[in-house]
């Protein structure tokens, strides 16, 4: 069952016209959450980071869309769905059918999507970079919207190629995420993650790993720009996102990489995730 503006209905019964703006313009921005035991992990971040969005796109943004109403349409929504201890949902949100670019209305549609979530850390996991297109830096780019066809063709060339993902770089030919996450490279005591201004997703767990290192006075964090050689000369690289949590990478291109602290901050993530901090 899948959830359209509050009503359970069977994905096939699903009317969307040719209209659909989400279709036809990629007008549609998404948060992709977790749920766990009948609780959405790390609801509150998710939830002002759509606001958020929805500001910065025109979307008009519903009475009833509070914190409270989409955390029950949420819960709804798994409830119906077979038992399991984790879930992966999509709250897909866009602009009502009409007009070319410019809208007939700012009002807005929402789908609800649940998937059982299997996803389980890999032991071993390589990355390259991805060289074809780039992911252009600035505000825009932090949203999750539904374009999403550079991480599609990435995709593509990861799965060509024998790989487990792809970093993506900016125009200055600077590290911007991976396909499905933000990524942190671990040199010595210094921990380094490309600054929102490259153009990487605002990730909840990326904002999390950040809230964990900034208590930890063994390590030093960084926002910044990073290049690709410094991928190839690090100790570690792990990777985030709201589902995954931490997976430690083991390769890039011919070099190794350890996997301990990575472990360690996937283990502190998943008690935060437990604890529902």
């Amino acid at each position: 069952m899948i959830n359209f503006n509050g009503e359970l209905q069977a994905p096939e019964n699903l009317k969307l016209s040719s209209e659909n703006r989400a279709f036809k313009y990629g007008d549609a921005i998404f948060e992709t959450i977790k749920v766990m035991h009948k609780k959405v992990i790390f609801w509150e971040d998710h939830y002002f980071r759509l606001m958020a969005s929805m500001r910065m796109l025109r979307m008009k943004i519903p009475l009833t869309f509070t914190l409270e109403f989409l955390e029950q349409e949420i819960l709804k929504t798994v409830s119906v769905h077979e038992t399991a201890d984790s879930f992966r949902i999509r709250l897909n949100v866009f602009r009502k059918d009409g007009g070319m670019y410019t809208p007939k209305t700012n009002n807005i549609d929402f789908i609800i999507e649940v998937n059982v979530n299997s996803y389980q850390m890999k032991e071993t996991y390589s990355l390259d970079v991805y060289k074809d297109f780039y992911n252009y830096s600035g505000l825009l780019s932090t949203i999750k919207t539904n374009n999403r066809m550079l991480n599609t063709l990435a995709s593509i060339f990861a799965d060509e190629n024998d790989l487990d993902n792809c970093i993506l770089l900016n125009e200055k030919k600077g590290v911007v995420e991976v396909t499905n996450g933000n990524i942190f490279v671990v040199k010595g005591n210094v921990i380094k993650t490309p600054a929102l201004s490259e153009g990487c997703i605002k990730g909840i767990a990326r904002n999390k790993v950040i809230e964990i290192f900034s208590k930890n006075k063994e390590f030093t964090l960084e926002e910044v720009s990073i290049s690709p050689f410094e991928i190839q000369k690090a100790d570690e690289i792990f990777i985030t996102n709201a589902i995954i949590g931490v997976q430690p990478v083991t390769s890039y291109k011919k070099k190794k990489f350890t996997t301990g602290i990575g472990k360690k901050i996937a283990s502190n993530l998943r008690v935060m995730q437990i604890a529902g901090i």
